[in-house]
């Protein structure tokens, strides 16, 4: 296996309590960020909110402002637009009550076509999702994530022991949660695209983390004459090579998407390199701490007996 540095000694453990303050400051931007979405005051997109939207294809470039004026003109108010240059297109997003849907997406089609008459217009695609089906999805989509959650106790809790399951559901919980805190702090649009990426980083986070612990179990059985702060440091150190390689190898593939995978997936690329980056502190930062705070006077644990 390729190894970019090789007989390293770090002190992981002994940075636990300065990487506690940073953990700690991180997980308050999350719990702002959930703070908001029970209020209701985070920039929800249409699949939470309710509201219509509809991505229009003009043969020639036409600019934002243009595009805005006309709706303006046409007594349509209260959109966000999105552009894709290169492609010509122009995504207009109207977040509205149930009552005020139905032919609002004819209505901008028509404004366009009017307001547009030497520019052929072609709709992409129309989407309305009604306000009652956005609170449907945005439950839907909490309880998708605390079910993973607990799955992921269950399976770290069988595969090692219950404090190994609670350090990775930890990680876990903590990657997820400073991601959505960060994307409310940019004011970021919280959508299922959104939560398929929260998904993916809560997988690719708890994979990180089984290595790391697959690697301090092993030696917590056969090195146990050293106190079990050391032996967690040198498991780190042995698979620290490994995990750098993963981390660059995968920020390179969610790099490549940021920049050249288009306006639609943008941010979806942005929540995976966030993701990437948090996934691999927490392994190291998060988990292994909360395995070695479960004996607190660093006594042998009884993994060693196993």
């Amino acid at each position: 296996m390729i190894e970019i540095i090789r007989k390293t000694n770090i002190d992981f453990m002994g940075l636990r309590k300065i990487t506690l303050v940073v953990s700690s400051l991180l997980l308050l931007i999350g719990f702002i960020a959930v703070y908001h979405l029970a209020t209701g005051t985070a920039n929800l997109g249409i699949d939470f909110a309710g509201g219509t939207a509809v991505q229009i294809k003009f043969e020639k470039h036409v600019n934002l402002q243009e595009v805005r004026n006309v709706l303006d003109a046409r007594g349509i108010k209260n959109f966000d637009l999105q552009d894709f240059p290169t492609a010509n297109k122009v995504l207009i997003q109207i977040k509205r009550d149930q009552e005020e849907l139905g032919r609002l997406s004819e209505q901008i089609i028509a404004a366009l076509k009017e307001g547009f008459p030497d520019n052929r217009i072609t709709v992409d695609s129309t989407t309305e999702i009604g306000p009652k089906v956005g609170a449907k999805l945005r439950k839907d989509a909490i309880w998708a994530i605390v079910l993973a959650t607990i799955f992921i106790l269950g399976y770290i809790a069988w595969r090692f022991q219950f404090r190994f399951g609670v350090g990775a559901t930890a990680a876990t919980f903590h990657d997820v949660l400073v991601v959505l805190g960060i994307f409310n702090l940019m004011d970021k649009e919280i959508n299922l695209i959104l939560v398929s990426a929260l998904l993916t980083i809560a997988g690719y986070s708890l994979t990180d983390t089984v290595v790391v612990f697959d690697r301090i179990r092993e030696n917590l059985r056969f090195i146990t004459k050293e106190p079990v702060e050391q032996v967690i440091n040198k498991s780190i150190n042995e698979v620290l090579s490994r995990t750098i390689i993963t981390s660059l190898t995968t920020l390179l593939a969610a790099g490549a998407l940021f920049f050249f995978g288009g306006e639609v997936i943008h941010d979806f690329a942005l929540a995976m390199i966030l993701g990437i980056a948090i996934g691999t502190y927490s392994s190291i930062f998060v988990a292994s701490p909360i395995v070695l705070l479960w004996k607190k006077d660093g006594s042998p644990l009884a993994a060693r007996k196993k």
